[in-house]
């Protein structure tokens, strides 16, 4: 047996490998999604947003009173294999959020994170589903942790709270139950 040959099939093999290499990584699901949080992609996944959600159902779940005053309230529930996640978001007139946030009784105050947290975020319950914009990527939100574990089966809820203008704030709730 001679050696050239072999070499011959030598790039060929490459050749083979690098496009079963392509083919795989094609029909994975990071390629598949095109890079959408698994809280967006199909009914297929493991995860998805349950229909029949409403920002009452949502309010019940994180054992939260919507305030009377709050406009354009939005609520989502992404049903996971193990847990659940809550999402929600509302705007209130900026003088009751202080009391709104009171009656949460949040562990520690809220901190005010002055920066947006890094733009690859990938949260597993994005708010982008309510139409409106991650907290994560915003600047001067005042966040923090009210309970963890909370009432029932809800391990933690969190608030994050941003100025929409100089009469408004919106509130951004999430909880997974």
């Amino acid at each position: 047996m001679t050696v050239e040959p072999r070499n011959r099939r030598h790039p060929a093999l490459i050749a083979s490998v690098a496009v079963i290499a392509g083919l795989v990584a094609g029909c994975s699901g990071t390629a598949r999604s095109g890079g959408t949080p698994a809280a967006d992609r199909s009914s297929r996944q493991i995860s998805h947003w349950l229909d029949e959600a409403t920002v009452e159902s949502v309010a019940n779940t994180l054992h939260v009173q919507v305030p009377s005053a709050a406009t354009e309230a939005k609520a989502a529930h992404l049903q996971g294999l193990q847990d659940d996640g809550l999402i929600m978001a509302f705007l209130l007139p900026a003088g009751e959020v202080d009391g709104f946030i009171a009656q949460l009784q949040p562990e520690e105050p809220l901190s005010l994170r002055e920066q947006p947290l890094a733009r690859n975020t990938n949260p597993p319950t994005p708010f982008s589903h309510l139409g409106v914009p991650e907290p994560d990527l915003l600047a001067k939100v005042r966040e923090g942790q009210v309970c963890a574990p909370c009432k029932d089966n809800l391990n933690w809820l969190k608030v994050a709270v941003v100025q929409v203008d100089g009469r408004t704030s919106r509130v951004y709730l999430s909880g997974v139950d």
